[in-house]
């Protein structure tokens, strides 16, 4: 893959940037800005070569359409902030706003365009569709730059189309997260633990499957556990369960102990009556969960030996929280593994927090980014990656 360093003099061109702006948001409010600080870099690397930056990306999942939920609007205002320099905003994606703004550009200047995904072709299965829309976007600049590692796995019309309409790179970003991920699954420093968490287990089949070829331990927490837990015949309650995996988990199970993979499953949970942070909560033994309960938490001694596992690791991957976070009853568990994460990173290992609700619970409690080897940009694209999936937003950039 090219580099923005191979692209040559960036003087005077148009840049078009593809950037992982999705972040979340409490009405015009961003909750977490992470993305946003992710871009900054590659953005000031290319302004700072005279080259005239269109940042592009998408919010949430509009259905081709403009939302007034889903502009980018609140974004141009902090990435502004975060440049140190004004960020011009578009109203439209490749419309009569984002002609005029990009029209006007000089060196050095950013122009933000409006969400992709206001435009049907963005997304669209049609290549014809897509394509089309990714003419539109070309016309706009001479280059094109991929740094929005979030969206690599799509193949959509910003990500994957628009490279063979323009001259194109890699950004540093995306660069240095596929570093990261090459180090995690091309002979990985011993022991390797990875933490998985999250509401269901079928999100992570085909990673659990993958891993067991590679990994030494895997730490299973979140409400994906209680398909593991119902898979060792534990009653679970009202707990998330899906009961169409039982028989995979088992399978999962039982090939790990023929391979000598330890899956590190919790002993104890917070159960509570609903699903709520005012609700009646207890510690029990993951054998002796209520049935008219619901595991919301890993319990005090599963987070110490879920910290445990991973204090005496060499390489950790982390993706999914362990419970409830964003409710204080339920955040001990996750912010248990965080704080054992930091002391591993500490002692030298290499420590990976794979994107998403991993993310945003780790700032949420109070970690700095800097307390770990890398907080990734993109949990689903890390999760394929780790499959051995073909990521197509790459592989078209592999020329």
């Amino acid at each position: 893959m090219q580099t923005i360093d191979d692209l040559g003099d960036l003087s005077g061109k148009k840049v078009l940037l593809r950037s992982d702006l999705n972040v979340p948001l409490d009405g015009s409010t961003i909750t977490d800005d992470g993305r946003i600080r992710a871009s900054v870099p590659t953005i000031k690397k290319l302004t700072d070569q005279g080259a005239q930056v269109i940042v592009c990306a998408h919010l949430g999942r509009p259905k081709g359409e403009p939302e007034a939920k889903y502009s980018l609007e609140p974004v141009a205002g902090r990435l502004g902030e975060l440049l140190g320099a004004e960020v011009t905003f578009a109203t439209d994606t490749v419309g009569e706003s984002a002609k005029e703004k990009v029209g006007a550009m000089k060196d050095g200047d950013v122009v933000l365009l409006e969400n992709l995904r206001f435009n049907a072709g963005e997304t669209s299965k049609d290549d014809a569709e897509r394509g089309a829309f990714a003419e539109e976007l070309a016309s706009l600049a001479d280059v094109f730059v991929s740094d929005g590692f979030g969206v690599v796995h799509r193949k959509q019309a910003s990500v994957y189309d628009i490279a063979s309409r323009l001259p194109h790179a890699v950004g540093d970003l995306v660069q240095a997260e596929v570093k990261v991920l090459e180090r995690l699954t091309k002979d990985p420093e011993r022991p390797y633990a990875v933490v998985l968490g999250g509401a269901k287990v079928s999100d992570k089949l085909g990673v659990i499957d993958n891993l067991l070829k590679t990994a030494d331990q895997l730490v299973i927490g979140g409400g994906m556990v209680f398909t593991f837990l119902a898979a060792q015949g534990h009653e679970v309650g009202k707990s998330l369960l899906e009961k169409d995996q039982i028989d995979t988990v088992k399978g999962y199970l039982d090939d790990a102990n023929a391979k000598g993979v330890e899956i590190v499953l919790p002993t104890d949970v917070v159960a509570a009556s609903e699903f709520s942070a005012d609700a009646d909560h207890e510690v029990v033994a993951v054998d002796a969960i209520p049935a008219d309960r619901m595991g919301l938490d890993i319990g005090p001694e599963s987070a110490k030996a879920f910290a445990d596992a991973v204090r005496s690791a060499k390489t950790v991957f982390w993706n999914g929280p362990m419970g409830a976070f964003e409710m204080e009853p339920y955040a001990a568990g996750t912010k248990a593994l965080a704080e054992a994460l930091v002391e591993a990173t500490s002692n030298g290992a290499l420590t990976v927090i794979g994107g998403g609700d991993s993310a945003a619970a780790v700032r949420q409690l109070g970690f700095a980014d800097s307390d770990f080897t890398h907080i990734s940009t993109g949990g689903g694209a890390s999760l394929e990656y780790l499959e051995g999936k073909a990521l197509p937003g790459l592989d078209v950039l592999d020329d």
